[in-house]
């Protein structure tokens, strides 16, 4: 590995701002090029931003465009079926308007039109967003700044698992749910799940890059909250770093200060490079669901990193828990209402609450 040692930082801390990266490697890059001069610029909210309020629905006395301007507004990615669904319906319980975002039309509307009826909650929205798509990005943000002018939550749940799958042999194989978090289940589930090169790159384009590419579109609306914003990144038990076999990276990792956006692809394209070869064992990188974990461990690393340029907002990953959803082919065994509980904790938090912090669920966590 190729990477400068550093000494460990402390956890759920923000620190110096680090320098911006440039764009992504060309094969990461996505469909269209992100059209970052159509983003509106706008003022950081001040450090001391104002606690979120109570679990209520209040309205500003304020209107745009002829709408009402919600006192808090979320967009939640990925939020047509399991977790991202549920975070919809528990934010909006708690009286927040939330932009429901789906790929497919269809879906969007047809989650948002459930929670409506089957939950009598009319503060719910669907707006498209493909989080590989700089054009549907700008198209959402251009969406909230003409209708409400600002955005106070942001929680990217939309993710991949990055493998290709037998899912009748991983059915018959009855892994027990111990082995799965323990990562004891590697060479059963070599038998029934392949990493392949394409879909490592789809993993850590839509784990990571899109999370990025949101949040850069969706960063000026968030500085303009007028409750403070929230991020909330959706991580994996897979991201702790003591699955990472290498030792020196794994230290590296440990230090948030020392990296930004560039270090931490060419570091990617390192591991896209190990695994077009064969070398992932080799050279140290998780075995288990490897482009999933590498996706994950970035993605903390980067919450630390917007949390120490952004300390007026509260920036922070959770891991949801083993839940039963699509992406792990229905293997969890705790329900997406209860996967859900710690993204809806931390989009909820007061202002002085924790900052560039791993949450296992709805408790803090150790990942680094």
């Amino acid at each position: 590995m190729r990477h400068l040692g550093a000494p460990a930082s402390s956890p759920c801390k923000a620190g110096r701002p680090c320098a911006m990266s440039p764009s992504p490697p060309a094969r990461l890059q996505p469909r269209v090029t992100f059209p970052a001069a159509r983003m509106l610029h706008a003022r950081a909210a001040p450090a001391g931003a104002t606690r979120a309020s109570p679990p209520h629905h209040r309205l500003e006395a304020v209107s745009r465009d002829h709408e009402t301007i919600p006192e808090r507004l979320a967009v939640v990615t990925g939020g047509n079926r399991g977790i991202g669904l549920e975070v919809c319906r528990q934010l909006a319980v708690q009286g927040v308007t939330v932009i429901l975002t789906a790929r497919i039309e269809k879906r969007g509307k047809d989650a948002v039109e459930s929670l409506r009826h089957e939950c009598n909650l009319s503060n719910i929205i669907y707006h498209p967003l493909d989080i590989l798509d700089g054009d549907s990005i700008a198209s959402l943000a251009q969406h909230i700044e003409s209708r409400y002018g600002k955005l106070d939550i942001l929680v990217n749940n939309a993710g991949v698992g990055g493998v290709v799958v037998d899912q009748d042999a991983l059915r018959a194989l009855n892994i027990d749910p111990d082995m799965w978090l323990s990562g004891k289940a590697t060479h059963l589930l070599e038998r029934v799940v392949v990493q392949t090169y394409d879909e490592a790159v789809k993993c850590l384009k839509t784990n990571y890059y899109g999370i990025k590419w949101v949040i850069e579109g969706l960063l000026p609306l968030l500085k303009r909250s007028t409750s403070g914003a929230r991020i909330v990144n959706t991580t994996s038990l897979r991201s702790e770093l003591k699955r990472m076999p290498n030792e020196k990276l794994r230290e590296e990792l440990r230090n948030a200060d020392a990296w930004n956006e560039k270090r931490m692809e060419a570091m990617l394209e390192e591991f896209l490079d190990a695994l077009k070869h064969g070398r992932v064992e080799e050279e140290g990188w998780p075995t288990m669901l490897p482009a999933y974990s590498m996706s994950k461990m970035v993605v903390n690393l980067y919450t630390r990193i917007l949390a120490r340029r952004h300390p007026e907002m509260r920036v922070n990953c959770v891991h949801p828990g083993f839940v039963k959803t699509e992406i792990n082919w229905n293997t969890g065994v705790i329900p997406p209402e209860e996967g859900a509980r710690g993204a809806v904790k931390l989009a909820l938090l007061p202002h002085d609450g924790p900052t560039g912090c791993y949450f296992d669920q709805t408790e803090l966590g150790v990942a680094w």
